[in-house]
């Protein structure tokens, strides 16, 4: 369901010579070709330490570090990168093991052994950053280290999607010197093993990777070295993009942005645009420390107001699609519970469902979003949000924005009543859109704690080495959400690679986390 390797699939308006370019039937001579490739995005790094990031920072973290697993283009199951193998050794899914390869080392000279994935992993939960990746790590009991090439780590629960974890860029491998045990690197530097080294980074402005010549793993790097160019305006990144000055972009093109770039005058000055299946997807957040947000009649109304066809229709035309379950379409389990309970958006139900709880006056509710994560759109999305509740008269929604370091330190904060947020998937599994929303401690700072889905409908799904096994499971979850409306799913996003004609692979470069591969990139250098 995530394949991305075949042409076939690909249903972008490229040109044909782009289409063969993308399969590997033009020559390759990218090893010959010194000039860097230059890639735009408005995803900036929220930090270098991956013990302190689940968010947009993954996309830098993929490509210069290393995990014990990885998903390769096309694969929507862990594969080995600094591991050998690895497997459960118990039937229960509580002891896994795996064997690195040997002679790994970190771009500083240091040794790559088990006993550095162990200081990587442990660093993690010890620090506990409120913003990191610590909840994905929740099964995890202890780590053991027999012999300097295996790991063995116990889980506290069975956990079939651990693999899946460990595939992740939550489980960058980083060197022990380098990265202390208790706290977090602050000087501004990588020592990773992954297929690229950074060479220098200008935070919010520039990342240059070059390529790492003791990498082994799963990555076959195409090019010698990449630049990333850090916007935080999409329409300067495209302007830069038509002039030349950067070859692609990926993350944070607006709807419009796109379309033109679709159009035969973009083409006219070599430029192609591929899109990909995507699993990325958009919600709101209630946070229940609002005393209006906590009642339940409140989130109801809100559900049964919002008109995701129109949504999509003013502000996404076409590069979206309404989304009525926080388990995209595409996933194993996808059903459709918030359509199947409120149906299409309907204002006189609404004001039922206030006025049988006895809400007469316009609800007043202050609405927040971040202003450079996402892309330009979300302005546009959260206007449109605030006009059709408001022309509901049961509410009086005011917008507030803020970068995403403090837009981040607000929601986990719980300062905000109602935001939004978008999630591009850990790994490609239906527990991937559930789990990290629930949970005392989660991935939206706001504590929600059904007790079927943590203590029943999760811990089955997981004994499940055969992931499709738990649908019932997640179909039961789902619906729950729907019922509790905690978080209120929008919008499911394609996935879009704008590049110059002369740049091939841009179809591979997205794994199934929808993650940027940098080293799929190629110039081509003969037609």
């Amino acid at each position: 369901m995530f394949n991305r390797t075949r042409c076939l699939q690909i249903t972008a308006a490229l040109a044909s010579i782009s289409l063969l370019a993308g399969c590997g039937l033009l020559s390759d001579d990218s090893a010959d070709d010194a000039k860097p490739i230059v890639v735009g995005t408005t995803s900036a790094p929220s930090t270098l330490d991956p013990a302190a990031a689940w968010d947009g920072s993954w996309e830098l973290y993929r490509n210069v570090y290393q995990t014990l697993l990885a998903f390769p283009s096309g694969s929507s199951k862990p594969q080995p990168d600094a591991a050998q193998s690895c497997e459960f050794t118990d039937s229960g899914s509580q002891a896994y093991r795996c064997t690195l390869r040997k002679g790994l080392k970190f771009s500083n000279g240091e040794a790559l052994d088990s006993k550095a994935v162990k200081h990587s992993l442990d660093r993690i939960r010890t620090i506990g950053s409120k913003v990191g990746p610590k909840d994905l790590f929740n099964s995890l009991e202890r780590i053991e280290t027999p012999d300097p090439l295996t790991v063995v780590f116990h889980l506290n629960t069975s956990d079939a999607t651990f693999p899946f974890v460990l595939g992740s860029p939550a489980a960058s491998l980083v060197a022990p010197k380098e990265y202390p045990a208790d706290k977090l690197r602050q000087d501004g530097k990588v020592t990773g093993s992954g297929p690229y080294v950074l060479d220098s980074y200008k935070e919010g402005s520039e990342a240059v990777l070059g390529g790492n010549e003791s990498y082994s793993g799963f990555a076959n790097r195409r090019n010698d070295s990449v630049t990333i160019r850090y916007f935080t305006d999409s329409q300067k990144m495209v302007s830069a993009l038509k002039a030349k000055e950067i070859d692609a972009t990926y993350r944070g093109l607006s709807a419009a942005e796109i379309r033109d770039l679709q159009n035969p005058e973009a083409h006219t000055l070599g430029v192609q645009v591929v899109e990909n299946v995507g699993a990325e997807i958009r919600y709101l957040v209630f946070n229940p420390k609002d005393p209006m947000v906590a009642k339940l009649p409140v989130r109801q109304a809100i559900a049964q107001l919002v008109d995701r066809g129109a949504l999509v229709s003013k502000v996404y035309q076409g590069t979206a699609e309404p989304l009525y379950s926080m388990v995209p379409k595409g996933v194993v389990g996808h059903k459709t519970p918030f359509y199947d309970k409120y149906g299409a958006a309907d204002v006189n139900k609404a004001k039922k469902i206030l006025r049988d709880a006895g809400i007469n006056q316009p609800v007043e509710l202050t609405f927040w979003y971040t202003t450079d994560r996402y892309g330009s759109s979300t302005a546009e999305e959260f206007t449109e949000l605030k006009r059709q509740l408001d022309e509901s008269l049961l509410f009086k929604v005011t917008l507030r924005s803020q970068p995403w370091k403090t837009f981040q330190e607000g929601y986990k904060g719980q300062e905000y009543p109602v935001f939004g947020r978008g999630w591009f998937p850990d790994f490609p599994d239906p527990d991937n859109f559930i789990a990290p929303f629930v949970g005392k401690e989660n991935a939206v700072g706001t504590p929600y704690e059904p007790a079927q889905i943590l203590n029943e409908l999760l811990p089955k799904s997981r004994r499940e080495g055969d992931r499709s096994a738990g649908v019932h499971e997640f179909e039961q979850a789902q619906q729950i959400f729907a019922e509790d409306v905690r978080l209120l799913p929008l919008w499911q996003g394609k996935l879009y690679v704008a590049a110059g004609e002369d740049i091939a692979g841009a179809e591979r470069a997205l794994d199934p986390q929808t993650v940027f591969q940098m080293w799929e990139l190629y110039r081509k250098t003969s037609w």
